[in-house]
């Protein structure tokens, strides 16, 4: 009863999926489900709410199709760096491994026992050089639960373990916590350890691995979404229909910005440090590599782009001795009193520039000291006026002209 009512009560944008093998083919586990296609549905409320809203993210990029999706027209459009106080995170992209085998998790090599044993030689090498904590991201449970089950034929998991603990996430949110809370305590102790997690799953979403619990962080594969899934087949009809978003299109930026999820996981302040491994050959293509995040691409050397998994680990050796000396902490990377009062002004007037291109170049004083007011110390101003969207819907207002609007790291 209470589904039928949820199915009369949303229609415009969900639909009704009866899917026998939601998660793999050949698993048999029945699902009916109400989805919701059309995810701008969730920011309406918002939209009609508020005059103005401010979308940031340090995972927000690319931004061209965030407009499309959420169906709402940005009017104002700044990109910030990100303030450290040296270069203290690495991404390496590891395409082969030592005997020059092409890496990665696309299908038809997941089966092929070199690939699986060269991932596995780079985590051995990985825990003999990073110290502390480690944590590794598989595409899926099922591709885990393959993988470690080859390594354990293999003796690699024997051969980890010799080194660091091993702990992995289920989907039993209990055990997680469980997991998570013997990996902090082995990292505490000085033994360190392994977390094997699943990107899109709960630890990839919101769990920190600051200071010493994440020294290091490997992506085996490209996360892109499961293919076949009725689902996501339905939602993409969507887009292309509605948006005219092309499937290829979204499941790239959809996957680099799950990778770019699960290897921010690491850094989480000024202080920490860490190596970023994307192990899969698709990453150095272009199109791939372009969609991660401007702060990550930032640090990435044209040298590391296309690594074979010995060089990378001499590369993690040089970075981790770079680390491991003393530096000293500069206010280069922090605002002072004067240049916060120098951003506030170049923020206001981003502000008048973009009320004025919204309500045209006869706009009073009045009315600029009102768009002001997101600067003053006015607790019940509940509004911004930094990046102005549309009320949604196809019934978008035309008369806000329609620009970028792209916040990356405050």
């Amino acid at each position: 009863a209470d589904f039928c009512t949820l199915v009369g009560t949303y229609w415009d944008g969900f639909i009704v999926i009866t899917d026998p093998w939601p998660e793999a083919t050949g698993i048999y586990d029945p699902l009916l489900q109400l989805s919701c296609l059309d995810s701008s549905l969730a920011m309406q409320p918002v939209l009609k709410r508020y005059q103005s809203v401010i979308l940031t993210s340090g995972t927000i990029s690319p931004l061209e199709l965030y407009p499309k999706i959420l169906n709402f027209q940005p009017v104002l459009t700044e990109s910030f760096p990100m303030s450290l106080d040296r270069d203290c995170f690495c991404p390496l992209i590891v395409s082969r491994g030592a005997d020059q085998v092409q890496l990665s998790s696309k299908f038809e090599l997941r089966n092929d026992q070199s690939v699986v044993r060269n991932y596995g030689s780079l985590l051995i090498d990985l825990v003999k050089t990073v110290p502390d904590g480690m944590v590794c991201f598989f595409t899926s449970y099922a591709y885990m639960e393959q993988v470690v089950a080859q390594w354990y034929e293999m003796g690699i998991m024997t051969e980890v373990m010799s080194h660091k603990l091993i702990f992995l996430e289920t989907k039993d949110v209990v055990s997680t916590t469980l997991a998570l809370h013997n990996f902090r305590r082995a990292c505490d102790s000085g033994r360190g350890a392994v977390f094997f997690s699943i990107a899109r799953g709960k630890v990839a979403e919101g769990i920190d691995f600051d200071r010493h619990y994440g020294r290091c962080v490997v992506l085996f594969g490209v996360p892109f979404q499961y293919t076949l899934s009725r689902i996501l087949k339905a939602r993409l009809d969507f887009m292309r229909e509605h948006f005219q978003i092309q499937e290829g299109e979204f499941l790239t930026f959809d996957a680099m910005r799950q990778a770019a999820q699960c290897v921010g996981r690491i850094i989480r302040s000024k202080s920490d440090y860490g190596i970023m491994i994307f192990a899969d050959s698709r990453y150095s293509r272009q199109d791939k590599r372009t969609k991660l995040p401007p702060w990550i691409l930032k640090h990435m050397q044209a040298a590391n782009m296309s690594l074979s998994s010995d060089v990378a680990i001499g590369v993690a050796k040089t970075f981790l001795r770079q680390m491991s000396q003393p530096y000293r902490v500069t206010n280069a990377s922090r605002l002072d009193a004067k240049a916060v009062h120098a951003l506030e002004a170049k923020c206001r007037e981003m502000v008048k520039s973009a009320f004025l291109k919204q309500h045209g170049a006869t706009t009073t004083d009045a009315k600029m000291e009102e768009s002001d007011k997101p600067f003053t110390d006015k607790a019940e101003d509940n509004t911004t006026a930094t990046g102005s969207a549309a009320e949604g819907g196809a019934a978008a207002s035309s008369e806000r002209p329609a620009k970028r609007v792209k916040v990356e790291e405050l």
